[in-house]
């Protein structure tokens, strides 16, 4: 039987590889070597940088949340406590949302939050 020589998969791995370095200055996107060590190390990052996103959206959020209740009177931390005891289930994202564009919901929360903490 005849020996089967593995040329054409190894080259179908290279370029693979090389397919994702492309853009990449000099080396990194010619040589497969450096090339492969580039795309291993962006993938990496990028997967890190997709949870990384949902972290700052959730910060962002309550940096919104914590301006916009207390030019209504009550802090952060009470008026998320507030809206728990007064069993309101809205997440921060929507809460966000009405601090910047409804402001008269997002006072009626605040003082619904005020009235259960005190």
């Amino acid at each position: 039987m005849a020996r089967v020589k593995g040329g054409m998969n190894a080259r179908k791995k290279h370029n693979r590889v090389l397919k994702l370095a492309k853009g990449y200055r000099g080396a990194r996107s010619k040589q497969y070597r450096i090339a492969k060590q580039s795309v291993m190390r962006a993938l990496a990052s990028s997967y890190a940088g997709r949870k990384e996103r949902k972290r700052q959206f959730r910060s962002l959020w309550i940096a919104r949340i914590n301006a916009a209740a207390r030019m209504n009177g009550i802090s952060y931390s009470q008026m998320m406590h507030g809206l728990k005891v007064a069993g309101v289930e809205i997440n921060r994202k929507m809460l966000a949302e009405m601090a910047v564009s409804d402001a008269e919901g997002f006072k009626t929360l605040a003082e619904l939050a005020k009235s259960k903490v005190a």
